[in-house]
């Protein structure tokens, strides 16, 4: 299955519009039964350093911020993105494109949830070279790129009520998702520098950690 990055519907919308509202309420909801927030959960646990910050790209309403950053601190858990700072967030917001973030170096963690599927490989390469020189551990949650997982997911928008918005997007991300070593190969890690480990859960997540060799 070719990868294959496309717009997504809900990227073009006002956050107030009835079906941004809908669709981010279906995204919790996938996100829950994917196990994200557990799984960047269990990892931050046992891989983070006492007194690492954090930060999440893409963080978005702050769902997935709120969730992770009472087990650090929220003065450790900083959320990155191109809206303003959702109202029940109270750590620091960088509202800004990822692409033009300057403060690197403040964040050894790097995590991000169905964000990095949204680019291409250079665009990806772009963004490695700037994280990656001074991050220490890279969490990411994406789609995997199988066409059984476009079926599941037509099928459990289907039994969820999910807004045409939600369906048409989800497919359109299973299609940018990754599969293997792609994500650490697209964002330029070094092997020489770099140890990672990709997996593929159940209901379709691609899970890559990635910590500096020593």
């Amino acid at each position: 299955m070719r990868r294959i990055v496309e717009p997504e519907w809900l990227d073009e919308l006002p956050p107030e519009d009835p079906a941004a509202i809908h669709s981010r309420r279906d995204l919790r909801w996938i996100n829950r039964r994917l196990g994200t927030a557990a799984w960047l959960r269990g990892q931050l646990a046992t891989r983070r350093a006492p007194g690492e910050r954090v930060i999440e790209l893409g963080a978005g309403d702050g769902t997935l911020a709120l969730d992770l950053a009472p087990a650090l601190g929220s003065e450790h858990y900083a959320g990155l993105d191109r809206v303003s700072r959702p109202p029940a967030w109270t750590g620091t917001w960088h509202q800004t494109d990822v692409f033009n973030f300057p403060h690197w170096p403040r964040y050894p963690v790097v995590i991000a949830s169905l964000f990095l599927h949204h680019f291409t490989e250079p665009q990806l390469r772009q963004l490695g070279a700037a994280f990656a020189p001074s991050a220490r551990l890279l969490l990411f949650s994406e789609p995997a790129r199988r066409r059984r997982f476009q079926w599941v997911f037509a099928l459990a928008c289907r039994f969820a009520g999910a807004h045409r918005v939600t369906r048409h997007d989800g497919h359109i991300s299973i299609a940018a998702g990754f599969r293997g070593d792609e994500l650490p190969v697209f964002l330029g890690l070094d092997p020489n520098e770099w140890r990672w480990k990709t997996d593929i859960a159940p209901l379709g997540a691609y899970h890559l950690r990635a910590e500096r060799r020593s």
